[in-house]
């Protein structure tokens, strides 16, 4: 009976997770269509092959103009790469099936070898693939493209199939369309390149194409048990709790926000902006004498208020400035990239004491007006320009400099070290690293992980702050700074998760004290509905993001991260515990289907574990109370879901 009841219920939440959604980039490529929870790849994208096959462009993030946008079933992204315009919709047919169409216009007079849209099938899922065309056009020759040595199949064709052990992929075209396959034939695990034309040849400005690629995908999920193992004897940095970004950009829809936020997870980490330019905009004013007149402007005092909310909340805040008036720069104020790339503008070298004071100032005030110092100062990614920007020896200047000037006015507020636009900026660290006297000042490490989140570049951080025996903090955690140009996709699950996996990533490779989401406001919204981004057809709403930040914030505090490895690759873990308190946490994002799992590591004694749940149709919910006999747990990781294990000593039931 107790084995036909895990069977059930198995059976049951495998139902309620079973999808079949094309998962779309906002740059339009198509990873594949999830079937059973598992994802059965296309790797598609749109783009153009030049004067040889060494001349590629695709359409990839940040390497094109785009918008993405969802209509019912269907994900839309506008892309143009130059003077080529792609229009492409992708909709959601059910039962592994999805219809791509594809307008492609051309503007500008060129001669290429074409303008395809492209599939990169993985070797490891299609190495053992038969290909061969449906509706091949007899006779035509493809005499405007010009062959390479590793085509194994060309032609014309109403479509094509890719036939494999555990894969089967059937492409079918509205109307017959040149086609070309690559493969490398020196390297058997080389992936299956295809290539469908949508124009060739001399492309004449103003002339446009069509076509309908209607993909069925099929395959077998991989089903096996998946076993991790928890190494509890090795215990690494602290984290205290997930933290957020609370910079005031929208009055009438931050509000309901960041209270819904505060109200219902728990936050431990905070960081607000410093509206330099309203609280010092003239440089022979005295700000603090005029705020104590009564003449603070309201953005200043806007963000004095939130700081001191946080931190009666019982929260370290992060003050940041994200440009500097402009007596305070050199040049003329930029807000976006200039000649040559650079943004932002340089402090000006001469001013730098008058740099210094009212930053202090805007801390001294804050603290004798509102109660509370900041626990640390930082320029908003300063190694980009956004918008104060600095040299790596410039930023380790103004550490000792601002870190000086701080402490002889009797404030205790610390430097940032970093707070860095991306993971693959820690270059720009390494010179304060390696002058010791900007240490005395430093109270932590940080970076933002929008770009460059390598497993090499996370590692990168964590290094840099265990050189510094500090803290290491992400002042900013998410993966697609343009997303608030196209809000629809923080709706979609693959947002969702893809954000997890980065960050379950991050707790085992960085050891963070906090991560800090950008933001707990409506800016890049963890909700949806109630006005934001102009949706007021509905109320306010908690979306899956808001549920997988939830689930990582209301865990207990204070854990150290431990190691824990899985024996499958489409499984991200991450473990937090405290061997004195028998508390421990286990982070997993299962990427694939439904299956059977198994932790091994937990001390003897326990007997319990709590399973916290989120994915498409779950919000943190928690199933029922894990056994754990001899160490060991057994549990069922429902599919393309982040699932979080407790053990806190309470009773589960």
């Amino acid at each position: 009976m107790k084995n036909f009841l895990w069977i059930l219920s198995v059976y049951f939440l495998t139902i309620l997770n079973l999808s079949a959604q094309p998962e779309v980039y906002t740059w339009g490529n198509i990873s594949g269509i999830r079937l059973d929870g598992e994802l059965m790849e296309l790797n598609s994208t749109l783009g153009l092959v030049g004067a040889d096959w060494t001349a590629i462009r695709k359409t990839a993030k940040e390497r094109a103009r785009y918008f993405y946008r969802r209509e019912g079933n269907t994900q839309v992204t506008n892309v143009s790469i130059d003077d080529f315009f792609y229009d492409q919709s992708v909709e959601e047919l059910g039962a592994g099936m999805a219809n791509v169409r594809i307008n492609y216009r051309n503007e500008k007079d060129t001669t290429i070898i074409g303008t395809f849209f492209m599939l990169d099938l993985p070797a490891s899922k299609y190495g053992d693939a038969t290909v061969q065309f449906i509706g091949p056009t007899p006779g035509k020759i493809m005499g405007s493209i010009p062959s390479s040595p590793d085509e194994i199949l060309r032609g014309s064709a109403k479509g094509l199939k890719v036939k494999g052990a555990a894969r089967d992929l059937e492409i079918n075209i509205n109307e017959g369309t040149e086609i070309i396959v690559r493969k490398d034939p020196s390297n058997e695990n080389s992936n299956i390149e295809v290539y469908f034309a949508l124009m060739t040849g001399d492309l004449t400005k103003g002339t446009s194409e069509y076509r309908s690629f209607k993909i069925s995908a099929t395959g077998v999920a991989d089903t096996d048990p998946v076993v991790l193992t928890l190494d509890r004897n090795t215990t690494g940095k602290p984290f205290k709790g997930f933290g957020g970004n609370f910079r005031l950009q929208n009055p009438d829809t931050d509000p309901p926000v960041i209270d819904y936020c505060l109200e219902n997870m728990d936050v431990r980490w905070g960081r607000v902006e410093m509206p330099w330019r309203f609280w010092h905009p003239e440089e022979n004013d005295d700000p603090m004498t005029k705020a104590n007149n009564g003449e603070l402007h309201s953005r200043v005092e806007d963000a004095m208020k939130m700081a001191q909310r946080l931190h009666n909340l019982g929260m370290p805040v992060i003050l940041s400035d994200w440009s500097a008036p402009d007596w305070a720069i050199a040049g003329e104020m930029s807000f976006g990239p200039q000649p040559g790339g650079l943004r932002g503008n340089p402090l000006d070298n001469k001013k730098m004491k008058q740099i210094y004071k009212p930053i202090a100032d805007y801390i001294q005030y804050t603290r004798d007006n509102f109660g509370f110092e900041f626990a640390m100062f930082s320029f908003n990614e300063s190694d980009l320009g956004i918008y104060v920007r600095q040299t790596p020896e410039e930023h380790a200047a103004f550490i000792k400099g601002l870190g000086a000037y701080l402490e002889s006015r009797g404030i205790n507020t610390r430097l940032l070290l970093g707070d860095t636009a991306d993971a693959n900026g820690w270059p720009f660290v390494e010179a304060a690293i390696n002058d010791k006297i900007t240490h005395q000042y430093i109270g932590a490490v940080s970076f933002h992980s929008w770009r460059g989140f390598t497993d090499e570049n996370l590692q990168k951080w964590a290094s840099a702050a265990e050189r510094m025996n500090l803290p290491l903090l992400v002042g900013e955690g998410s993966m697609d700074a343009g997303a608030h140009r196209y809000p629809d996709i923080f709706n979609e699950t693959t947002y969702a998760m893809e954000e997890m996996n980065l960050y379950t990533r991050i707790l085992k490779i960085c050891q963070p004290e906090s991560i800090l989401q950008w933001q707990l406001t409506a800016d890049y919204s963890p909700m949806t509905g109630g006005g934001i981004f102009g949706n007021h057809d509905m109320p306010l709403t908690p979306t899956q993001r808001f549920w997988n930040f939830k689930q990582i914030a209301d865990m207990p505090e204070d854990l150290f991260a431990m190691p824990v490895e899985a024996d499958k690759k489409n499984i991200t873990c991450a473990a937090l515990g405290d061997n004195e308190r028998g508390i421990y946490t286990v982070h997993m994002v299962n990427n694939g289907a439904s299956r059977q799992a198994t932790i091994i590591g937990f001390p003897a004694g326990m007997e319990w574990m709590k399973i916290y749940v989120t994915n498409k149709n779950s919000k943190m919910s928690q199933r029922g109370p894990i056994r754990v006999r001899d160490g060991e747990a057994i549990f069922f990781a429902e599919a393309n879901s982040f699932i979080t294990l407790l053990a806190d000593g309470e009773s589960p039931f």
